[in-house]
């Protein structure tokens, strides 16, 4: 699991985001987002604070889900992570 946290991180550096954003603490909150999910494609929000918010979409299947992509919203800036690519 350590090499999809680093995954995560460089994936989300590479964008110019500014915040130290953990990516086992990302895929904890993105988990989160999948609890109780029927099988489907699903768009979400996640407000982390007043000024940090992750916009998304994902696939849930049986065991497992497929993180299309995010953008993380800081202020008032965007920053796209496309975890297709």
């Amino acid at each position: 699991m350590e090499e999809l946290y680093q995954l995560i991180e460089e994936k989300i550096k590479v964008t110019g985001c500014p915040c130290n954003i953990s990516g086992r603490d990302f895929y904890r909150d993105i988990s989160t987002e999948v609890e109780d999910k029927e099988n489907g494609t699903y768009v979400f929000i996640v407000q982390k604070s007043d000024t940090l918010s992750y916009h998304g979409c994902m696939t849930v299947m049986e065991d497992e889900f497929d993180l299309h992509y995010v953008d993380i919203h800081v202020e008032e800036q965007a920053y796209h992570v496309d975890f297709d690519a």
